[in-house]
């Protein structure tokens, strides 16, 4: 007789976290400053935006930010709810792991996390009053028009959820990003590891498929000395192969 017991399903890849970074936290993982998001010729787009304080934090410097992730599409308590449990997840990480992330003495947890907690209010106002700006839409496909952006950041998504993102569709995704970006912008990817600090086990691979494609990428170190880090990082950057020709021309 056949086993007739019920089973629960295996569960899937893990929800990325919403994660509720600041502005100055942006600059850091990503090696900008403020001038440099000010001066943009075109919109920034942040995706995946999550409950990230960064669309409001830009406006007042006079930069369009669109942020696109698909939890927009959820209820905004549910949003909210979700960014409040990956605040404390990222609390319980940093107690249990803390080699991944700066000592006390750069950045004290509870400081950084306070920092969450300010942004994650500024970005739940922010969505009510100018919901136009948060557009539920997920990686490797965008609703955007190509070369919308002057320049479009990912966090924490492309490399660092490796069971939702294998080589293929992170090259899928990292391609959409550049299609969406002008021919002179261009795309910041960051972290380059996984939750488990392990380096992205694809990254060449998939750096020569993007060449296959005409997109140039190269890694840049970005050192030390973001908001109260202490520690340098490494970030993907992304062009179409042609933008050095055409600034040129």
């Amino acid at each position: 007789m056949a086993d007739r017991t019920a089973r629960t399903p295996p569960a899937g890849p893990p929800a990325p976290l919403v994660t509720s970074r600041s502005l100055d936290e942006y600059c850091g993982l990503f090696g900008l400053t403020r001038a440099a998001i000010a001066a943009l010729p075109g919109p920034l787009l942040d995706c995946p935006g999550g409950a990230a304080a960064l669309v409001a934090e830009a406006r007042p410097l006079g930069c369009r930010v669109i942020a696109a992730d698909p939890v927009y599409a959820r209820p905004a308590e549910e949003v909210s709810a979700r960014a409040l449990a990956a605040r404390f997840a990222m609390a319980a990480a940093m107690e249990a792991r803390p080699d991944l992330y700066p000592g006390r003495r750069h950045r004290p947890p509870e400081r950084y996390l306070r920092g969450w907690d300010r942004a994650r209010r500024l970005f739940a106002a922010d969505r009510a009053a100018h919901p136009g700006q948060y557009v539920a839409a997920a990686l490797p496909r965008l609703p955007f028009a190509d070369g919308t952006f002057a320049l479009a950041l990912s966090g924490y998504l492309v490399f660092a959820y490796p069971d939702l993102f294998g080589p293929e569709r992170q090259v899928a995704a990292l391609a959409e990003l550049v299609r969406v970006t002008a021919p002179g912008g261009e795309v910041r990817v960051h972290p380059l590891y996984d939750g488990a600090g392990r380096r992205a086990a694809h990254l060449d691979a998939v750096r020569h498929a993007l060449g296959e494609r005409r997109i140039t990428s190269e890694v840049l170190l970005v050192p030390a000395g973001g908001p109260a880090d202490g520690r340098p990082r490494r970030v993907l950057l992304l062009h179409r192969a042609d933008h050095r020709a055409r600034a040129a021309g």
